[in-house]
Parts: C-alpha cells; sequence; structure tokens
C-alpha cells in the first residue's frame, strides 16, 4: 500500500491564518449583522495602479491574436522582467547580478517553500523568532524540524527577537546550517541596520552557513539607512539567496509574481567534504521539473511597475498603506499601549495590555470591538503575548478600528 509522508502529521492541524479565518467566519455566522474590520490578514485592499492594469490589458490582446499569442514561457522568466529587476531594483545600490541569477515566481511564499529542496533533511536551521510560520512548517514537511515540543521544534534553533533585545536578533553561539532572515520583519515590523546585517553575512562565511533572505517588503522602508537587500553587504552573493514579491509591494496577492535571487557562486558541500555543488545550478534544475513559469500576463505587469507612471503610482500605494500604519501607530500608542514596527514595514506589533496571551487577546478584540488580530503565539514562542496589526486596509477601517479600540481599552 501507499505510505504516507508522516512529517505531515506532525503538522498542528490548521495553518496559522486558515485558523484564524476559520474563527471569523463562525464569528460571522453567529453575528450576520456585525461590521467585522480585518486587521489580521496581510491582503491588500488597493486596486491595482493604471499602469499596471494597462499593461495586463495589452498583453491580454497579445495572447488574443496568432501574431503574438505566447505558450509556454521560460521556467526562469522572461528576460524582459529579469533585465528589469536587476536595472531597477539592485543597480541603483549598487549591487551587480546577472538576469539569469533571478529566477521570476509566482511569490516568494512558494519559493520560501521549496527552496529547502536544495538542501539534506538533516541540516540544522535556525530562524529568528516569532516568524513567520511557511519557514519552519516547510521544514516539517521534510522531517527537518524533529518534533514539536511545548510550541518548539526540537531540530530548530530559535533566535529569539524580543522586547529586551530591541528585536535585533543576536548571533547563535552554536554553528546553524541554514538561517532564515526576514527584513522588513514579518510580524514584528522591524528592521535591521546595515551594520547588523553585515554581523549574519560574516557569521555565514566564517561558519559555511546559508542564510535564506526574505525582502518580501523592502519597498516599504522609508529610513535611508535601512538596507533593501542583503547583498549590499559584502561577501553576501557567496552565502545567501533572496527572495521578493510584487504582493504587497504592487498589489499582486491575487496576480501572483515575485521572484527569487540565487547567485552563481553561491555554492553547498556534499556529504564526504569533497566537492561543492552550485546551488543556482541545482536551482535552475528544480524550477525547469516542476515549474512551467509565472504567466506571461502576470509578469508583463510586473515590468509595468518599474516604468515612470508605475513607479509614482506603486510608491503612491505603497504610502497610503504607510500613512495608515502611522494612523494606527499614533492611536494605539496615545492608549498607552507599547507598539512595534510601523515604521519601516505595513506591520504593527502590539504589546497586549495586563499580560493578557495574544490568543486571549485576539477574541476580545473579535467579540467586543469586531476587530481581527493575528495573535502572535502563531509566529512562534517568543510572540506570546502580542498580536499582530497590519496597516493594509481601507482608510476608513483603520481609523474605526482605532476607535474601537480606544473605547475597549
Amino acid at each position: 500500500m501507499a505510505l504516507v509522508n508522516e512529517h505531515f502529521l506532525k503538522l498542528p492541524d490548521n495553518y496559522l491564518f486558515s485558523e484564524i479565518a476559520k474563527k471569523v467566519n463562525a464569528f460571522k455566522v453567529s453575528h450576520p449583522d456585525a461590521n467585522v474590520i480585518n486587521l489580521g490578514i496581510g491582503d491588500v485592499t488597493q486596486p491595482l495602479c493604471p499602469a499596471v492594469t494597462d499593461a495586463m490589458h495589452r498583453a491580454v490582446d497579445e495572447m488574443g491574436a496568432r501574431e503574438t499569442f505566447r505558450g509556454y514561457g521560460p521556467e526562469q522568466g522572461y528576460m524582459f522582467l529579469r533585465e528589469a529587476i536587476v536595472k531597477n531594483d539592485f543597480l541603483p545600490r549598487g549591487i551587480r547580478l546577472d538576469p539569469s541569477e533571478i529566477f521570476i515566481s509566482d511569490g516568494s511564499k512558494s519559493d520560501t517553500g521549496n527552496i529547502q529542496e536544495l538542501v539534506r533533511w538533516d541540516n540544522s536551521i535556525g530562524v529568528t523568532d516569532p516568524i513567520y510560520p511557511v519557514y519552519i512548517d516547510s521544514n516539517v514537511m521534510i522531517g527537518r524540524a524533529g518534533l514539536l515540543n511545548d510550541s518548539r521544534w526540537s531540530n530548530v534553533v530559535y533566535i529569539p527577537c524580543t522586547e529586551e533585545n530591541g528585536f535585533v536578533p543576536e548571533i547563535p553561539e552554536k554553528r546553524v546550517d541554514i538561517i532564515y532572515l526576514c527584513y522588513p520583519n514579518n510580524p514584528t515590523g522591524t528592521t535591521l541596520t546595515k551594520s547588523e546585517l553585515k554581523k549574519w553575512v560574516s557569521y555565514a562565511l566564517k561558519n559555511d552557513t546559508l542564510i535564506f533572505y526574505d525582502a518580501a517588503y523592502e519597498a516599504y522602508i522609508q529610513d535611508p539607512d535601512i538596507p533593501h537587500s542583503i547583498y549590499e553587504i559584502k561577501g553576501a552573493r557567496k552565502v545567501a539567496i533572496e527572495f521578493h514579491s510584487y504582493s504587497k509591494t504592487a498589489g499582486f496577492t491575487g496576480i501572483r509574481c515575485g521572484y527569487t535571487v540565487v547567485p552563481k557562486e553561491l555554492t553547498a558541500g556534499t556529504t564526504d567534504g569533497l566537492d561543492r555543488i552550485s546551488l543556482h545550478r541545482l536551482w535552475y534544475r528544480r524550477q525547469c521539473t516542476k515549474f512551467n513559469g509565472t504567466s506571461y500576463i502576470s509578469q508583463r505587469a510586473a515590468e509595468a511597475t518599474y516604468t515612470t507612471e508605475g513607479k509614482k503610482q506603486v510608491k503612491d500605494t505603497i504610502r497610503y498603506y504607510m500613512d495608515n500604519a502611522k494612523i494606527m501607530y499614533d492611536a494605539l500608542t496615545a492608549m498607552g499601549l507599547k507598539v512595534y514596527g510601523g515604521r519601516n514595514a505595513p506591520y504593527l506589533w502590539v504589546k497586549t495590555p495586563d499580560g493578557e496571551t495574544g490568543r486571549r487577546f485576539f477574541e476580545q478584540m473579535l467579540y467586543n470591538a469586531r476587530i481581527v488580530c493575528t495573535p502572535g503565539e502563531g509566529f512562534g514562542p517568543s510572540g506570546e503575548g502580542y498580536v499582530r496589526l497590519t496597516a493594509f486596509g481601507q482608510r476608513e477601517d483603520c481609523e474605526e478600528a482605532m476607535r474601537r479600540m480606544a473605547r475597549m481599552i
């Protein structure tokens, strides 16, 4: 008989955001007249900008004509988009990449989950804590995380990011094979300075450690001293794979497009220690086997974000969300709550009042204020006592949510 992959059975029954959606839907069924404001799930609310929709219309027209129709595209992505990425996202920051080092995807969530296929199941992993759940869950599925005991996986090195250390992760005392970093951070909304990021690159170079660097929210950085890419750090090309997404940058959560950077000089060793293998070559092979490429229409849409009009329109949308974040940050602070993030990221990490657990506060917010947040425990042990709020809502919803919270607190 066919045998199940029993590592899947180690996972909690529900993915964090699916669990929240289930509870919210149940509440709506029992309270059909309630006006629930969802500030929990990081989905966008502003429409696609005109430059993007115009590009998509043109691409659809091309697909409807024999002369310009396209079938299967290159698994790595069309060169027009890869060249635009290099020219606009990296060269202005002094980073030189070859377009062949860019792999277009359907969003960074897929690639951050799939990338761990390139390395052995028994590699050790380290994660900043709290952390985006996909990093952990995808490693559980392959058998790398070990067993879950008291909210911790036995084979995972947790690197706490807490109020006490200013949410700056400390270099682990023991060597770790793979490190996951996400900056600006989801869920805390905090960032690393260039000097702090240098410490991680130096650690990786010294210890032959691989860094998976998720830069999905780099477009929200406001501080000129905060790095947008790990490749701004000398030597990072030898140790890091970087992930980007247009989901929150340009509102592509329903369009699906992103990209992953795998430098050609990045290698990993074999078990006998005699060879170094190019991870670029392995990822290329993996994509050719398991991925048929992102749609032509989505890639033309992503290309449009780099036009003069597209850049301006995308910045306007980002400014809208960051203005939401400021409104929420100021209001929550005025309520006497401790709030982190919201300055260089669209997430606010809020310490719950009176020592409440995040799950308990989530329930109070839902039942008493009709507001959805995300309990911090869902992001890892160090999330206990916090909730995450997103700034992706409509302006009037964000303002109304703050009025409701002020009455509740």
